[in-house]
């Protein structure tokens, strides 16, 4: 699935490397605990998350993830999209809950790594 087509269903803004929003992801993961991100992922093209810190980023960016998908209205820092813009890693923001984006982007064909 297309970082474009992410954005849309999550009726997100784009507000760091929209030139990117062309790149396929092929699976996702949604949490606010970076550890379990760490823990858990494997070949994650998008991270989902309410947690706004660059902790966020420094995690998708060693997870090697392609776009950040912050939920429940919370904005990135400048700071933030400065650094994902350095990693270029797509940023978006939704206004959509953590449970209802990944709901609405699972229903459209995107998965998840299943643990081993």
């Amino acid at each position: 699935m297309k970082i474009r087509e992410i954005a849309s269903l999550a009726g997100a803004e784009v507000l760091a490397c929209g030139e990117l929003l062309d790149t396929e992801v092929f699976s996702a993961c949604g949490s606010d605990m970076m550890s379990d991100v760490l823990a858990f992922v494997k070949d994650q093209g998008l991270l989902i998350t309410g947690l706004v810190n660059t902790q966020v980023v420094r995690t998708a960016e060693m997870m090697d993830m392609r776009a950040i998908l912050f939920v429940r209205n919370k904005r990135p820092t400048p700071e933030i999209i400065e650094l994902a813009e350095k990693c270029e890693i797509v940023v978006m923001a939704s206004p959509l809950r953590m449970f209802e984006a990944c709901g609405l982007i699972y229903e459209s064909g995107l998965k998840g790594t299943a643990l081993k």
